[in-house]
């Protein structure tokens, strides 16, 4: 297997997918210089990007989810974190580019795919539109050229957002903060999830991370959270008390 240290590869036959690798830690590039996914090869299932971390904060309120439904695949970090540390998940991932399914087997070790994990080649939008009900947590991180994809963005996709997720089910969606249509898309998911919506800033200027609720979590589950983030924390090695402090509401009055 060569080595990236001082480049990049390009995947054969997809001139936008990129693979670089720097102190032991490779990266997936689509289509730009930003990094989309990364791994540490000296711990492969862990999280290695912040807002990937960040992600995983759906936990504070729906910590063991039967079924997650995952959109856009990268390099199968959250796929493989959630494969390996919760055994009780079974998990569909749903990825329009073949080429990205190779390369996260090839280069990011992700599993083959058995009774617990699915990756399915397909259109994210038309495939949760036709799959309603059908999962506990719904995960969106979908990029093209550093921008939202728009048919992951539509109010109808999130309308179908919503629909495909169980009565206590819940929406995570990776944003960028500078990106300009980020308010249109916060207020569309807002719409959609009838203002149970909250936020949390991985990075100043990068990474928002919008969490919708079904149904409101209710205040009891406000006043436990850091309890449940010190149990958290225990288990999963994350720092789920920091998570805490990270959140904001957007509807004070929920």
């Amino acid at each position: 297997m060569p080595g990236f240290s001082k480049g990049r590869t390009r995947i054969p036959d997809d001139s936008d997918i990129h693979l670089s690798e720097r102190g032991g830690v490779r990266m997936l590039h689509l289509g730009n210089s930003m990094v989309q996914s990364a791994m540490r090869l000296a711990a492969p299932n862990d999280l290695e990007l912040t807002y990937t971390r960040c992600m995983m904060g759906f936990m504070l309120f729906h910590p063991r989810p039967e079924n997650i439904l995952m959109i856009g695949l990268g390099g199968g970090s959250l796929a493989k974190f959630v494969y390996h540390r919760l055994p009780q998940t079974k998990t569909t991932v749903i990825e329009i580019n073949p080429q990205i399914v190779g390369m996260a087997r090839n280069w990011f070790f992700v599993p083959a795919d058995d009774e617990r994990l699915q990756v399915i080649i397909a259109e994210g939008g038309e495939y949760i539109a036709s799959h309603p009900a059908s999962a506990d947590v719904l995960m969106i991180d979908g990029f093209d050229e550093g921008c939202q994809v728009s048919s992951l963005c539509s109010q109808d996709f999130y309308n179908h957002a919503c629909e495909v997720l169980k009565g206590k089910g819940m929406l995570v969606v990776n944003l960028l903060s500078r990106d300009k249509g980020v308010h249109d898309y916060l207020t569309r998911i807002e719409n959609s999830f009838a203002g149970h919506v909250i936020t949390m800033a991985a990075e100043t200027r990068g990474n928002l991370i919008a969490f919708a609720f079904k149904r409101s979590p209710g205040k009891l589950v406000w006043e436990d959270l850091r309890e449940r983030a010190k149990k958290l924390e225990t288990e999963f090695a994350l720092p789920f008390s920091e998570f805490v402090k990270k959140l904001r509401r957007r509807n004070p009055s929920e």
